[in-house]
């Protein structure tokens, strides 16, 4: 089961250790579109004979990222002197505050990368170790008790200067809009704690006691038995970045991307102890079957698209072809002239005579991050990009959803949510943290010119707009209309984005190789690295 360690952790009995190989992808940034690279070499072994082009010359400061710095330090939230976090957002102008002052395990992630990329890692340690403590927390939301492994969506440090004081007020999700818990922070987190020590190269906070057993506790809310036939994690609306009732309850892409994330960083970081070894067994059971469900059943393309077209229904035994009963009448209109002969991606969401056609950027550049796509799926993935820049990008990178629902199938799909209509919010806006992500995903596949170009396009507008939360429009043209200002996770994403592009050995933090191990008759050696 070598392939399912990750190439920057080297595995020996119960310890685990950083291995010094460097995670480099520099020539890649050179590469032309259309190139083939080969797949048969890790990431690590075509950086050791390539060089970076944009990390030798020394260019007068960006003033972007000059300005992007000092936003993002001034969200920087202590505890007893120490920063444990960044709050979502610093919006000057805005009287209504909400939680924008809180620090959210979702958000905080690419403010963690890029105090990761900048040799700043105590901050990172700080949170998750912070983190780890509120879930140990016990949690009630209506007398109801949450499972003891959930992770808080966000907490806010109180400031007693009289008393000289700092307490922390954490949400689980009893204060949040919709009153839903996040399912997605606790695998936010671990794959914070793998970033953090794949930079780092400091073991000993994920061994320590209290990683090992959160991370069990994370895995134990996911990986356990239930009535599901299918290896998917059902989740309600508004439990993930799409925070609002958005139509994808079910099985959202995002959080099975994350969940397969979640999963094989979890691998590479549970000791094989008593305790470890028993949920590495589940891992590897889920992977295999998660990875494969995904690839099969998520994937469209041209191809698979004319197949659904053609289904026929009601078909019964388990040699049916239309396993869940999709009506080819449910194909949307817009489908067949968005969908390209080049290119594919992973849609929002499969279940029993229902496909949610929709395009989720978070989900589709996570299942390249990790490897849940096949290199033929991530290079389609990013076809799609190029094929749709338009109306995936636009003027502002990137659509979070596309395309947006509206008129009556607005209404009851979000319950007529003045904050998600159309082209707006969740509902087709554009959101510049997603940057980092597509960065990260053009980097791993070796097609930098995408993520050079949706740089330029941010750099023109995002720090003169006050760093905005999201944007609104077709092409991404308007601040939205709710949209903080001096959002947290915008800024960081720029930051990341440029890092990675400037040094992209970075993206070892984020990236995993494809998993050999998705292959049959699998054996786990007691010492071991990839």
């Amino acid at each position: 089961m070598d392939g399912l360690r990750d190439p920057g952790i080297r595995k020996v009995g119960s310890q685990s250790s950083i291995d010094t190989d460097v995670f480099d992808i520099t020539r890649l940034l050179d590469r032309p579109r259309a190139v083939n690279i080969d797949r048969h070499r890790s990431l690590d072994e075509r950086a050791m004979s390539e060089h970076s082009v944009m990390g030798n010359a020394k260019a007068s400061p960006n003033p972007n990222v000059v300005d992007a710095w000092d936003a993002l330090r001034r969200s920087l939230v202590y505890f007893r002197g120490q920063p444990v976090g960044t709050v979502a957002a610093i919006d000057y102008q805005s009287e209504e505050v909400l939680n924008y002052d809180q620090v959210f395990v979702r958000d905080f992630v690419p403010s963690a990368m890029a105090f990761l990329m900048n040799k700043e890692p105590d901050i990172v340690k700080n949170f998750l170790l912070k983190t780890l403590r509120l879930q140990s927390w016990e949690k009630r939301i209506d007398r109801f008790k949450l499972g003891e492994g959930a992770m808080p969506a966000s907490f806010k440090v109180l400031h007693d200067s009289n008393r000289k004081t700092d307490t922390v007020v954490a949400d689980f999700g009893e204060s949040a809009i919709g009153r839903v818990a996040p399912v997605d922070s606790g695998f936010w987190w671990i794959i914070l704690l793998r970033a953090y020590t794949k930079s780092t190269g400091d073991t000993s906070l994920a061994e320590s006691t209290d990683c090992q057993k959160g991370m069990r506790l994370i895995l134990s809310l996911c990986l356990s038995e239930g009535f599901d036939t299918f290896p998917t994690l059902l989740c309600a609306d508004g439990c993930s970045m799409i925070d609002r009732r958005m139509g994808i309850y079910g099985y959202p892409i995002e959080i099975q991307a994350l969940f397969f994330m979640a999963l094989r960083c979890a691998f590479a970081l549970l000791k094989q102890d008593a305790e470890g070894k028993e949920f590495i067994e589940k891992i590897v059971t889920r992977v295999h079957a998660l990875s494969y469900h995904i690839r099969t059943y998520f994937w469209l393309d041209f191809q698979q698209l004319n197949s659904i077209y053609r289904y026929k229904t009601e078909e019964y035994s388990n040699t049916a072809v239309n396993k869940f009963n999709v009506i080819p009448d449910s194909i949307p209109d817009w489908l067949f002239d968005f969908m390209p002969i080049r290119g594919g991606y992973f849609i929002g969401n499969v279940s029993p005579a229902r496909m949610d056609f929709r395009w989720f950027a978070l989900g589709n550049f996570f299942t390249v991050l990790s490897s849940l796509a096949t290199p033929e799926q991530s290079t389609a993935v990013m076809d799609l990009i190029e094929e749709r820049w338009e109306e995936l990008v636009g003027e502002m990178p990137l659509k979070v959803a596309y395309p947006a629902i509206e008129a009556r199938e607005w209404q009851i799909v979000t319950g007529c949510d003045p904050k998600n209509t159309r082209w707006s919010y969740h509902n087709g806006g554009s959101w510049p943290v997603l940057l980092w992500m597509l960065t990260a995903a053009c980097i791993k596949t070796g097609r930098p010119q995408i993520a050079r170009k949706a740089i330029e396009l941010a750099e023109r507008r995002l720090a003169k707009d006050g760093w905005p939360e999201y944007y609104d429009g077709k092409l991404g043209r308007y601040v939205g209309k709710q949209a903080k200002k001096f959002q947290t996770w915008s800024i960081a994403g720029y930051l990341v984005a440029k890092l990675m592009m400037e040094d992209p050995s970075h993206a070892g933090m984020i990236c995993l190789e494809e998993d050999k191990a998705m292959k049959p008759a699998l054996k786990r050696s007691s010492s071991w690295s990839c």
